[in-house]
């Protein structure tokens, strides 16, 4: 089985679960979480809703904008059975959690996408949520501050609520019964970059420890970039997630330190990448670029393209298409590693 970053001796397994907290989970309410992203539009029948999260920052998010910022969601969609939620103004980044109802021990935190503008809620988050959890696997949703919105990380701001998120379900993976070791990553467009830098930036310094969560590796046992932004460079840099990313005038060098094709480690995560060549919004070069960094340094990468299906297409607008056959491929290429 790969491991997340040369922890799979005993001795490392017997590190990780001392450092995970124990004991029974307490109520959403009794431990004092943020609430999930909530819209004024009632929800539709049939569709689970998160109730438990975790929050990031025990302490507040470091870095706080000037000015106040505040959570705002909007509902997209017009169809009363069908939700389309996005979130902007996070000031208190948490994870949304997807329990199983038969636990197979292994863990998917999904970063969804929405041109680092806002949060998509539903299409690539709950749902997928809601697939994968219908499988076995505990998921987690991460609600990630924007960094166009005055962070003092700037364009790291998302990649440390990402970094805090993978250690803290380390930490409190007996709470989900959960190994510590089997804990993967996924994303979509802008969360499919963040994703993509989780991969290859995992180890890198983005904020100064808190607790001992801290402690534990940051780095995925696998991660899954679906249709994602990678190149910060034109021609096939996204024009929008790149401006609130770096800026509209940013330096080559900051292209360079925030495009993850050109930050690949040596010991990045075997990786699956999914992308349609006639998506319009996201140049399927990305996915090619960061597939040939990744060949590139020796790790394990499975890609598949598929001559149509557009952007974000996440679960619900492949339907009657090839594109729905990228959620099975994914776990039949995942099964091997994760389970």
């Amino acid at each position: 089985m790969a491991d997340p970053n040369e922890l799979d001796t005993r001795s490392d397994r017997r590190r990780f679960l001392a450092v995970a907290g124990g004991g029974a989970l307490l109520p959403l309410v009794a431990r004092g979480q943020t609430a999930p992203p909530v819209a004024d539009k009632p929800l539709p029948p049939g569709l689970p809703q998160p109730i438990e999260t975790i929050d990031l920052w025990p302490n507040g998010a470091p870095g706080m904008p000037r000015a106040a910022l505040k959570e705002t969601v909007n509902e997209r969609s017009d169809n009363a059975l069908l939700t389309d939620r996005a979130v902007f103004g996070i000031s208190r980044p948490r994870l949304a959690v997807f329990r199983p109802v038969r636990p197979n021990g292994a863990a998917v935190m999904i970063t969804p996408g929405g041109g680092y503008r806002w949060v998509v809620v539903d299409k690539e988050g709950y749902e997928m949520g809601r697939w994968l959890s219908a499988r076995g696997f505990t998921v987690f949703v991460l609600f990630y501050r924007l960094p166009g919105e005055g962070w003092a990380a700037g364009p790291d701001v998302a990649l440390s609520d990402a970094q805090r998120a993978m250690r803290l379900i380390r930490h409190r993976a007996r709470d989900y019964g959960v190994d510590p070791l089997r804990v993967a990553a996924m994303g979509f467009s802008a969360g499919g970059h963040l994703c993509a830098d989780l991969l290859t930036r995992f180890a890198t310094p983005t904020y100064k420890p808190v607790d001992a969560a801290d402690q534990l590796s940051a780095k995925p046992i696998l991660a899954a970039p679906i249709y994602p932004v990678i190149t910060m460079s034109a021609p096939h840099a996204h024009t929008g997630s790149r401006e609130l990313l770096i800026g509209k005038d940013a330096t080559p060098a900051l292209e360079v330190a925030h495009s993850p094709d050109r930050n690949v480690p040596a010991d990045a995560p075997p990786t699956f990448i999914v992308h349609a060549e006639d998506d319009p919004t996201v140049p399927v070069e990305n996915a090619l670029l960061l597939r040939a960094a990744l060949r590139a340094r020796g790790v394990p990468v499975e890609t598949h393209l598929f001559t149509h299906g557009g952007h974000g297409f996440g679960l619900r607008f492949t339907a009657g298409k090839p594109v729905a056959a990228w959620s099975d491929l994914f776990l039949s290429w995942a099964t091997g590693l994760l389970l």
